[in-house]
């Protein structure tokens, strides 16, 4: 542990938070105050407790980033080569590494997640802006054979203002895998985090402010979603929307964007599969599913909800989860703690609501199924790590996503009645296997429907993989040269010569 990373943690765990936190919006350069002088306070979930006060946004502050980020797009942002957003980016990653424990801190206890959890997360970030920065004056057009009377080319264009409305699950990679790629392509942008989750947003805004970006080209308000993200998402200025969050508030969204024809990614939900056949490497899988529904206590919208095991090796791999499931120990993220909490009371509450109506239905819970008390877990928001086997494919335990640590698991005879399982829910986020056959594994990544498999690992691929779904899971991509592409608009020029 350095002495910045010790020193961090000590302080909050001390004082229950940090010096220094941002506590206004960042609009046009600079930390502002909400018009309405409204405050919002932010909890920190391992305590239950509130930490910091932040301001409360609404649509006057919106108008407001929204004014600065299109005055921003045709100023000096619209003159800088692309060479030069890349250096802007490259110093951001620079400045991110170096105050990477601070993000760290200041992310476990906004979200609640495992300190380790988030120092990964910001080491990802890092790397997001570090691929950004290199891809920058890479985004180039094509030439057309159209004759040889014509010369045909293509150009990618920035969209122009960009919205983003940030989860609470990964709050600084999310805000980050949006922002890099749509500074790399010459966007300026309007970004709303969660209300739960206000603060790496705004400190990051800030440190690219000092790493260069002209004043207005990074907006953040920060504000509930009734109030600050309905007035982003359907405001007239915004020319492109990427959202994360609820099916149901994606539709939202998409209702709201069809007014003004605004351009649209939306990352949803997920009830992901991951199938283990029989013969899979026993080790190998046990620990990919453990980080697979564990990590961040299951509050992942790719999280491996949901196992698919080939009933020939059921009993031996559900015994080995059980007991990994038991010896998880919840505590808050800045100690040694297995597991972390949930993020909010309402978001415990419908956890728990899942799980009670799962038993009721008949559905034989092998480990876990309750709230742990707030005097055995330091006041916070935690739930048992869960495993549960579903009493039927059309059980709501199977269909729906539940966002906690919350383990479906379904036996099937083998791989074939497998792949119909992995394919039997509206979502089509991600799914993994674990095999030694490659035969299966890649028949498998070809008949399921999903935007990214994984094969005998979990969570892997990093920046450069593009990320989405399909289905109610969301449509167009994030990461990757695809997720550039996503903040550009394609122009074509034909010349007669």
């Amino acid at each position: 542990m350095t002495a910045d990373r010790a020193d961090l943690v000590a302080e909050a765990i001390r004082t229950g938070t940090l010096a220094g936190l941002p506590g206004g919006h960042f609009i046009d350069g600079r930390f502002v105050e909400s018009a309405s002088g409204r405050r919002m306070e932010s909890f920190d979930p391992g305590r239950g407790k509130a930490f910091a006060t932040v301001a409360a946004g609404d649509g006057q502050d919106i108008d407001r980033a929204v004014a600065a980020a299109r005055a921003a797009l045709s100023g000096p942002w619209s003159r800088l080569s692309p060479a030069a957003r890349g250096d802007i980016l490259m110093r951001a990653s620079r400045l991110i590494a170096e105050r990477a424990a601070r993000f760290a801190v200041v992310e476990t206890l906004d979200s609640g997640k495992r300190l380790a959890e988030a120092e990964g997360d910001v080491g990802g970030v890092v790397k997001a802006f570090a691929y950004y920065a290199g891809a920058a004056d890479k985004l180039q057009g094509d030439s057309m054979p159209v004759g040889p009377d014509h010369i045909g080319l293509t150009i990618e264009e920035p969209v122009g203002v960009a919205a983003q409305i940030v989860p609470w699950n990964y709050p600084l990679s999310t805000a980050a895998r949006g922002i890099a790629p749509a500074l790399a392509a010459g966007c300026t942008l309007v970004v709303k985090p969660a209300e739960q989750t206000p603060f790496t947003t705004l400190m990051l805004a800030e440190l690219l402010h000092e790493a260069g970006l002209p004043a207005g080209v990074l907006n953040v308000v920060a504000g509930t979603g009734a109030e600050a993200g309905a007035a982003l998402v359907a405001h007239p200025g915004i020319d492109h929307i990427t959202f994360t969050g609820s099916v149901a508030t994606g539709q939202r969204v998409m209702r709201a964007a069809a007014e003004h024809v605004t351009r649209l990614v939306l990352e949803l939900g997920g009830k992901s599969p991951l199938v283990v056949l029989a013969d899979c490497d026993l080790d190998a899988a046990v620990a990919g599913i453990m980080e697979a529904i564990f990590e961040n206590a299951g509050q992942i919208c790719s999280a491996g909800s949901r196992l698919i095991v080939e009933e020939a090796i059921a009993e031996p791999l559900l015994e080995r989860l059980v007991a990994g499931a038991q010896a998880l120990r919840p505590g808050h993220g800045l100690g040694d703690a297995g597991i972390g909490p949930i993020n909010s009371p309402a978001q415990l509450a419908r956890v728990a609501a899942h799980v009670d109506r799962a038993r009721a239905a008949g559905n034989r819970i092998l480990t876990g199924g309750a709230v742990v008390p707030p005097e055995d877990c330091g006041g916070g928001w935690f739930y048992q790590p869960t495993i549960v086997l579903a009493a039927g494919p059309d059980d709501p335990l199977v269909q729906e996503e539940i966002f906690g640590p919350v383990l479906t698991v379904q036996v099937m005879p083998d791989f074939e009645a497998a792949v119909v399982a992995a394919n039997a829910t509206s979502y089509a986020l991600v799914a993994g296997i674990y095999t030694r056959d490659h035969a299966k594994a890649w028949r498998f990544a070809r008949a399921v429907d999903a935007g990214q498999v994984y094969i005998n690992e979990f969570f892997a691929g990093g920046i450069a993989m593009p990320f989405g779904g399909n289905r109610k899971s969301g449509f167009g991509r994030a990461k990757g040269m695809a997720g550039l592409r996503s903040y550009c608009k394609l122009k074509s020029v034909v010349a007669r010569i």
